[in-house]
């Protein structure tokens, strides 16, 4: 009976360590697939994530329409999971809570500075979380593999789809009008042979067409490529040069050799033909006579020798420096090529407009960094908007004169949200609902842009770029090293309330909250390697 309640024992630890790490399989059963495969297999990288508040689901999209959905929980009462827009900024596979018992955050997508990310966590059915986005584990490190810096997060309060979408105040493609260097510019490469593209004239002398930042990033990343393989071709021409040196080297020190022993074969005949004269035969003396002469000619052909080989070795040398100085400049020629390219292709990355109904300006940034801002007019500024967000995808044609977009709004009706429920999650099952495209066509309608702004965008758009419109202002979030953070000032906020601004994130976040430069927490080998480790808050924590 004890052997017997001995192995009772042992049989309920194993048990009780097999519910543990069976946990996110428990909330998958209870959540339904781990990540449902929708309409069509997967195609090009993920563009945009719906997460949906009521149905607790998130829905991922790429170019071409849906293709993944998996069930989600959000944050709980208290801790809302706010709506609004977002975007990816930092990612960590092996992240810990900073705020909540340095719980585990596996596949970390951070798309707040204050602590807003999805990661992979527990899913009982319902918001549960502190306002971070839990997702099953296995989709989650899949999405954290496909997604890119950058990929805008709409959290929404019931789902909402994007449509395709056309209009003609959507940005196209266009020439570059405005100076070189903008004020967002960070390279310290001067802008004059970047110049020299824009103001390129065609063969005949007349102007040529006009320039994109498209067309110039293809051309510098030519010039750097012709420049890496000068480089290295000048690399090898001072392998050879050396090479040729080492040759000619081994050949003076032979020459060397050579004259140095006829000189002394040479010196032992004459000291034998001067030592003694008197004594030494007719015969004798004719044979020293004769080898004398033979030693001279020895002599004189290895001094000619000698003679040559020097002159070689120092043509040999001033080649070799030449290369040296040659490729000491392709170089150069190289780092500079690259930077110029990198200047170019900084250009072509996509762009986020935003524009505030509230503030009646328009905002521009590029790569999470600011590039301008200018006012607007919106008729009727009394009047709601709605909120929007327009997605180029990429281009329409070869020539990328021209995007295909999508819209996605905020709401069934964008310009009458209706009010907030008092909790999410209740609402389960049925189709997103669609935009609606009158609503997006009127918001774009009523919105004046001065025509400089115009070109200023139009030189930068491209496909991943982005027009958010909307009745809110930029949320404090919005800063440095994020791209635009819009809150629905209608909806429940705990999630991001409870949560300090830092207003220098990520450089200050860093050293501020984390010492190690990570956004987590240092942690010893046998907690951050166990999956059954989790500071003391379940599985992948509290968040």
């Amino acid at each position: 009976m004890k052997q017997n309640g001995k192995r009772v024992g042992v049989t309920a630890a194993l048990l009780a360590l097999t519910m543990v790490a069976s946990a996110p399989a428990q909330a998958k059963n209870r959540e339904g697939r781990d990540a449902e495969e929708l309409s069509r297999p997967v195609g090009g990288p993920p563009v945009m994530a719906v997460v949906a508040l009521s149905e607790q689901h998130v829905t991922i999209y790429d170019a071409d329409g849906k293709i993944l959905r998996a069930p989600v929980s959000t944050g709980q009462s208290g801790y809302e999971t706010p709506a609004g827009i977002y975007s990816i900024l930092e990612k960590n596979r092996e992240h810990y809570s900073n705020l909540y018992d340095d719980a585990s955050m596996p596949f970390m997508q951070r798309i707040t500075w204050s602590g807003i990310a999805l990661h992979a966590g527990q899913l009982p059915g319902y918001p549960a979380s502190h306002g971070c986005i839990r997702l099953p584990t296995g989709f989650a490190e899949r999405l954290f593999d496909s997604t890119k810096l950058g990929m805008r997060v709409v959290i929404v309060r019931d789902d909402m789809r994007p449509i395709s979408f056309s209009h003609p105040a959507l940005f196209k493609p266009g020439p570059i009008v405005s100076d070189v260097a903008t004020p967002a510019e960070t390279s310290s490469i001067t802008p004059e042979p970047i110049a020299m593209h824009l103001n390129a004239r065609a063969p005949d002398g007349t102007a040529a067409k006009p320039r994109t930042w498209r067309s110039i990033a293809v051309a510098k990343k030519a010039e750097a490529e012709a420049a890496a393989k000068a480089a290295e071709d000048a690399r090898r021409a001072v392998v050879s040069a050396n090479g040729e040196v080492a040759r000619v080297a081994k050949a003076l020190r032979m020459a060397e050799a050579t004259q140095r022993k006829a000189q002394e074969q040479l010196q032992d005949i004459e000291s034998a033909l001067s030592s003694e004269p008197e004594r030494l035969s007719d015969e004798r003396k004719a044979k020293l006579d004769e080898a004398k002469e033979k030693a001279q000619a020895k002599l004189q052909d290895a001094q000619a020798r000698l003679d040559a080989a020097q002159l070689e070795g120092n043509a040999k040398m001033v080649a070799a420096n030449a290369a040296k100085d040659a490729v000491k400049a392709a170089l150069d020629a190289k780092d500079a090529a690259a930077k110029e390219a990198r200047l170019a292709q900084n250009k072509t990355a996509p762009v986020s407009v935003f524009i505030s109904r509230k503030t009646q300006r328009l905002y521009v940034r590029q790569g999470l960094q600011p590039m301008f801002e200018s006012e607007v007019t919106i008729r009727d500024p009394q009047a709601t908007l709605g909120t929007f967000v327009f997605s180029a995808l990429d281009y329409t044609s070869n020539d990328a004169t021209d995007l295909r977009w999508t819209a996605l709004a905020m709401y069934p009706n964008p310009t009458d949200p209706g009010t907030a429920p008092s909790r999410h999650g209740g609402r389960r099952g049925g189709e997103p609902r669609a935009t609606d495209a009158k609503a997006a066509k009127a918001a774009l309608e009523r919105i004046s842009i001065p025509q400089d702004t115009i070109d200023r965008i139009r030189e930068v758009a491209s496909p991943g770029s982005a027009v958010i419109v909307s009745d809110e202002a930029l949320s404090n979030e919005t800063g440095k090293g994020t791209d635009f953070v819009v809150l629905m000032s209608g909806e429940l906020q705990g999630g991001i309330k409870i949560r300090k601004r830092n207003n220098d994130a990520p450089s200050a976040w860093r050293r501020d909250r984390d010492p190690y430069g990570d956004y987590g927490y240092r942690r010893p080998y046998y907690q951050r390697s166990s999956p059954y480790y989790s500071g003391g808050s379940g599985p992948f924590g509290w968040w």
